[in-house]
């Protein structure tokens, strides 16, 4: 599929009125998957992708389709929230929000730990307490 194929697919209306929400970590393979996971679950229920930003590394890496899908985008680190917001730049992509959950790249896939991690820092990140 070519990418301007691509690019229409990712506005299909057809997919609900769901939050997208791409989640970046190095490889796209253990602590984004596992965000994605959690996002996709109750209280969130988002849309929900994982994806590299290592090409070397990811299975799906990140690009202009993923980006210009998504609403918004939550990293892992700071590297990868800086590398995420000047793709965006580059690519011409305004407004959209980019969060840094700060989840060290230590924990095997759905780890319990890490699970637990995602779940306290999504919950503080989309659902604030008002003080």
């Amino acid at each position: 599929m070519d990418l301007m194929n691509r690019l229409g697919n990712c506005h299909n209306q057809y997919q609900g009125n769901f939050k997208k929400v791409l989640c970046v970590c190095s490889a796209g393979l253990l602590r984004s998957p596992s965000t994605a996971f959690v996002l996709s679950q109750e209280p969130f229920n988002f849309n929900t992708r994982a994806a590299g930003i290592v090409d070397s590394f990811a299975l799906i890496v990140v690009d202009q389709v993923l980006l210009e899908w998504a609403d918004e985008i939550v990293c892992m680190d700071a590297s990868q929230t800086n590398i995420i917001k000047r793709n965006l730049e580059n690519y011409g992509i305004n407004n959209k929000p980019v969060h840094n959950l700060k989840i060290p790249d230590n924990f095997e896939y759905r780890n319990p730990e890490l699970l637990k991690i995602i779940k306290e820092k999504c919950y503080e990140l989309y659902f604030p307490m008002k003080e």
